[in-house]
């Protein structure tokens, strides 16, 4: 079992930042990839961006890219999502999510992963 825990969710104005981090503890040893995905209120979950742990490559839905970046610290089994020049459309719930293996589904699919974290609220205010 894979426990996330998701921080650094709030209340931004358009344009502002926002840092956000999940942290992985449990069967960590084995770690394909990790991401973000969001979710907006009467929408489904979408890809934001998810980083293939052993490459280190990293992929972003265009609609983040140049705004979003994400990283991870393999020393704490963690990853990050520096988002800049926030929108509006950005607020959602922002899941994190963790697979030990590559599936055939693709990377960003919610089927791709099978372990999510809790949610954090990320609210941009025009």
């Amino acid at each position: 079992q894979v426990q996330l825990v998701e921080s650094g969710g709030g209340v931004v104005q358009a344009g502002g930042s926002l840092r956000l981090s999940c942290a992985a503890s449990g069967r960590t040893f084995s770690t394909y990839a990790m991401g973000w995905f969001r979710q907006a209120p009467g929408k489904e979950r979408e890809f934001v961006a998810t980083i293939i742990w052993s490459l280190g490559s990293t992929f972003y839905a265009d609609s983040v890219k140049g705004r979003f970046t994400i990283s991870r610290d393999n020393a704490e089994n963690t990853i990050h999502l520096q988002m800049i020049s926030l929108k509006p459309e950005d607020t959602a719930v922002y899941y994190c999510a963790f697979t030990p293996y590559i599936s055939s589904s693709p990377y960003y699919t919610p089927s791709a992963y099978g372990y999510w974290g809790q949610g954090t609220q990320v609210t941009v205010s025009s």
